[in-house]
């Protein structure tokens, strides 16, 4: 909020994302939340409003600076996925747009969605990269992860039926994130998924062999993904293919 206020924002919109191995576990905790925000939000002369967002499972496939603005830029583009990223960034937008009176309520999601079609959405994008000194006509494909990369794999055929977020920030962290820029997580296969022995769940990607030695390490005792098999658990865990 602190940063906000010195910003000069006077419309402020706060995801809260609400869910298991979230800062916030229940939406009962996530509405006290938002009232305080909106509280602190009075007092600073600011307009508030808050999004209870589902957080029980990551929004897009990457967590890492270079990773993230690949991603988003790539929707920007046109990319039609990660469709969790392109609907909640747009639910996001249009709760500010109906704030500042530029949709009327509940119309603007579909605006958000227009300037996003339209393109125009890019090219705000590529004005604000020119004014922090960026180069306005970088894409999505220029930006590359951590040349030092390791495939986490499935050990056996089943369904994805769990993504553990606060373990995945973990190892994105130990890799080099976010003051590495091309380190992270890039996520092949999310909650639900089918798949085969062998097949790609996650690639964590550093820039620096030794963090990824160490992240591959301290992964093998997280295990923040599983795969539902017909075993329930072996002891000791299976090691990463």
């Amino acid at each position: 909020m602190a940063k906000k206020f010195a910003v000069g924002a006077d419309i402020v919109v706060i995801d809260i994302p609400v869910g298991r191995n979230t800062k916030i576990e229940d939406v009962q905790e996530g509405r006290k939340l938002a009232r305080d925000f909106i509280e602190i939000g009075e007092r600073l002369g600011m307009r508030v409003e808050c999004a209870l967002s589902y957080g029980e499972s990551l929004v897009g496939h990457t967590i890492g600076p270079n990773l993230e603005v690949r991603e988003a830029l790539a929707v920007l583009e046109g990319a039609t996925t990660p469709n969790s990223l392109i609907q909640k960034s747009l639910s996001i937008s249009g709760i500010a747009l109906e704030m500042a009176g530029k949709a009327a309520y509940g119309q603007g999601f579909d605006m958000a969605a227009d300037l996003l079609r339209s393109g125009k959405a890019l090219e705000k994008m590529r004005q604000i990269i020119e004014i922090q000194g960026g180069d306005p006509t970088i894409k999505a494909e220029d930006i590359r992860p951590g040349e030092h990369q390791f495939v986490v794999r499935a050990p056996h055929d089943g369904y994805v039926i769990e993504l553990n977020n606060k373990a995945l920030v973990t190892l994105a962290r130990l890799a080099g994130s976010p003051y590495d820029h091309g380190a992270g997580l890039d996520i092949h296969a999310k909650k639900g998924t089918r798949v085969r022995k062998g097949d790609p769940i996650f690639t964590i990607c550093a820039d620096r062999e030794w963090r990824l030695e160490r992240t591959i390490e301290v992964g093998r005792t997280l295990m923040p993904v599983l795969v539902e098999g017909m075993v329930i658990e072996r002891v000791p865990p299976e090691r990463w293919v």
